[in-house]
């Protein structure tokens, strides 16, 4: 049974800073999935990223939706790779965080 997780990663870039900022870091996506990717496909359709992405003999989709204010990732996880759900969720909200931090506030 497949298991849709859907993240909300709010973001203060604006629409076109998060896209850069995305379009710029997507070629490393497979250095984070756990065990590697074997293979990687991407297409932005305006707003929306599409991905497929092959891990451990399966294929996910997901879909990365830019907005003004937030970032939505929809990513729908099937069969086995359902059992991570949790973690896989854990790791989107964090490492999406960071990816859309705003690096020019000064500390």
């Amino acid at each position: 049974m497949a298991a849709p997780i859907d993240v909300s990663l709010p973001h203060k870039l604006g629409r076109e800073g998060a896209h850069r900022r995305i379009a710029a870091s997507i070629h490393s996506l497979q250095d984070h999935i756990p065990g590697g990717a074997s293979h990687v496909m991407s297409n932005w359709v305006g707003d929306r990223l599409d991905l497929q992405i092959h891990a451990m003999g399966q294929a996910v989709d997901a879909q990365i939706t830019v907005e003004e204010t937030k970032v939505r990732c929809h990513v729908t996880l099937p069969g086995m790779l359902a059992l991570f759900a949790a973690p896989i969720e854990a790791m989107l909200n964090r490492k999406g965080g960071l990816l859309l931090e705003d690096k020019s506030k000064k500390d």
